[in-house]
Parts: structure tokens; sequence; C-alpha cells
């Protein structure tokens, strides 16, 4: 299959764990596991609670619910993945699209405060690709204008910036859990908070509103209904992947790293790309490596088939939101988001997890070398 764009990192420890929640052949559901799970993200995020769900998208849903944006405006990038918009209007609110800066592709604070309006509710901009968005700045404007701040930290589990880990800054963050991310639980995701009102709420809304005073499928307790909720629980097996690979984060994100600085050194002095430029204060995990292909869509898509002609998966994160056809044709968005468009023409995010060998990248890199001397010969 060549080299993919992404390998899960994983060891004994994962079959361990999760033999020993089959095995139990009980609470495949509301497992101890979870709960074990959830501190030890509150621990390594620093906050001090954390829930588990069976998305980051139902995570993101949830918080939106409770913190109300129904029928409300919140500020959003369109270069995410399209569930930071959909999670708006799952609330029952509008996304509002703000443009992004090029250093970090996070949100542009100072488009931000363009779009701020009597009907914005909260700001939830989006850590891309495991380096901290202009987070500082954003807090700042969510304070004066009295907005809630959701992190959308869904690609950046253990970035930092300004020596503050990501998901501290706002109300509640988002961490996912999919294939792609830094960890892996299959399927999942977590919110982190300091709220103990917004927890309750949280435990509520992610169980069908049941307010559980004990494990509801052991109990034969009454258990009352009390609020609307959804079934976003995470499955016991999951948390136990979550478990597993949370022992590894940190030899996870350090190889990540690695990698990255090896792409730096042999692809930085090439004509026609640039690496990612990672400003001083942040501490980049490289979910994702993105290279801009400085010339254009037709350019990257050139060099995106010469990869996948020598059996490498290099992807395209992401698409703009506002430029898909449901955003377009069913919803009637008409942004212009001026960097947004020119960065989604450029971008091309190069395989990076923590077992692609030097051998595979250097093949990579070699790759893509003899890419830019041939389109040097042709000009």
């Amino acid at each position: 299959m060549g080299i993919p764009f992404f390998k899960n990192c994983r060891d004994a420890r994962e079959v361990e764990l999760v033999t020993k929640v089959i095995e139990r052949g009980m609470y495949w559901a509301n497992g101890p596991e979870i709960a074990t799970f959830e501190q030890t993200l509150a621990d390594f995020s620093g906050r001090r609670y954390a829930l588990a769900f069976n998305t980051g998208t139902a995570a993101l849903h949830a918080v939106l619910e409770i913190i109300g944006v129904r029928d409300h405006e919140v500020i959003v990038p369109s270069y995410t993945f399209i569930a930071t918009a959909n999670a708006v209007l799952m609330a029952g609110g509008k996304p509002i699209f703000a443009d992004i800066e090029r250093d970090t592709f996070g949100l542009n604070p100072h488009d931000v405060a363009t779009k701020i309006t009597p009907r914005t509710k909260a700001l939830m901009p989006v850590h891309y690709g495991g380096c901290a968005c202009r987070i500082t700045e954003l807090h700042e404007i969510a304070e004066a204008h009295g907005l809630a701040l959701i992190e959308d930290a869904a690609e950046s589990l253990g970035a930092r910036h300004q020596g503050a880990m990501v998901g501290t800054f706002g109300v509640a963050a988002m961490f996912s859990f999919t294939p792609t991310k830094v960890i892996s639980t299959g399927e999942g995701g977590a919110l982190v908070t300091d709220s103990h009102e917004l927890y309750e709420k949280l435990k509520l809304f992610r169980s069908h509103g049941r307010a559980e005073s004990e494990d509801y499928f052991s109990s034969t307790a009454h258990m009352d209904y009390i609020t609307m909720g959804y079934n976003y629980r995470m499955p016991t097996i999951c948390a136990a992947l979550g478990l597993a690979q949370m022992e590894k984060l940190d030899r996870i994100t350090e190889a990540r790293r690695r990698i990255a600085a090896r792409y730096d050194r042999r692809l930085g002095a090439l004509e026609g790309l640039r690496i990612p430029k990672v400003p001083a204060d942040c501490h980049h995990i490289y979910q994702m490596y993105a290279l801009l292909v400085e010339e254009g869509r037709q350019a990257r898509g050139d060099l995106q088939a010469h990869l996948k002609r020598k059996g490498i998966t290099a992807k395209v994160y992401f698409e703009p939101v506002h430029r898909t056809e449901f955003y377009r044709q069913k919803l009637g968005y008409h942004d212009h988001l001026p960097v947004t468009e020119a960065m989604a023409e450029r971008t091309l995010s190069l395989p990076v997890f923590p077992d692609l060998g030097e051998e595979d990248q250097e093949y990579i890199i070699d790759c893509i070398e003899d890419y830019v001397e041939k389109q040097e010969g042709i000009n």
C-alpha cells in the first residue's frame, strides 16, 4: 500500500487494556476505564474536569447546546473540518465565518473583531494541525465583549501557547481522538472545563438527560430524566484504547516533532514550497505537516498526483467550509475570505506519524525534490 498518510501508534498495551475490558464480560459501557481516562485528560490538560464523548462533534454540539447558542451567532473559521461549523447548526445557532492568518492558520483576531454583532454568543477558534492559534488575543476579545470562548483543539492535544496548554483558555475545549489525531480511540472526543456547573450539565446531556446516582446498567434504582439529552457516551473499549495511548503521548509527540524537523531541513530551501512557519511562542505538536505549494491549486494537485504515483498519500486539509455545496447551495453562504481561500489553494499535508521510518521519510522528500527539479527544468 506504499506510504499511508497516517498509521496509529500502538503496541501490546492497547491489546492488554482492551482485552481486559472484553474478558470482563460486563461494563462495556460506563466501565471504570472511562472515569480513569477522563481524569488522565483533566490532569494532562490542567483543567478540573474532563468528559469523554463518542465523537468530538458530539462534544462540540453538547457544549454549544449548554451555553445556549440557539438563535445566536458563533464566530468560527472556515478553514477547518466541517464539524466545527456543523456543531453550531446542530445547536440551533448560525456559524459566522472569519478569516485566518497565514502563520498558524488560526482565526485572525482583527477579522474576528469585525464580525461581532449584538447576536454573537461565542467564539470558537481552531488550533490547526497541532499549532496553537493566536488564542491569547482571541481570549481578550471574548472577555471584552462578554462572549463564551470554546476552543476546538481537536488536532492539538499537547500543543502550547506562551507556555500554557492549549485547551486552558476558554470556558471549555474539545479534543478529538479519531484515527488521524495525535492519539486515537478509533472514534471519540472529550471536553475539558473548569466549570462545575457546565460539567454537571454536560454529564446529563451526553446520557439522555438522565440523572444518574450510580451505574445505570447495573442498578435497580429509578433514575429520572430531567432534561433533553442524547446518547453521546464513549464506549469503555474506546476509553481503554485512550488510556494506553495517553501513556505514550510524550513519545508520540516527540516523534512527530522529529519528523517535522527533518522535513524542515530538507524542504525548507526548495523553490516554490513553504514549510510551516511556527511562531516563537508556540509549541507545535504536528498533528499535520502542512506544506504550502506557492503556485496554487494546479501545482499543488500536480505534486499530490506525483506523490500518489510514487505510492505516497498526501492529503488536502482543508477545503473551506463556506465553499462546500451544503453551505453555498443549501444555506446561502457567499463569504469572501481571502487568506482562507489562498491557503486552501496551496496547502498539502504530508505523512507524519510516529512509525514513519527515516528511510520512508527520506523517500518522500526525494520524491518532492524530484518533482521540484522537473518543474524548474520545464520553466
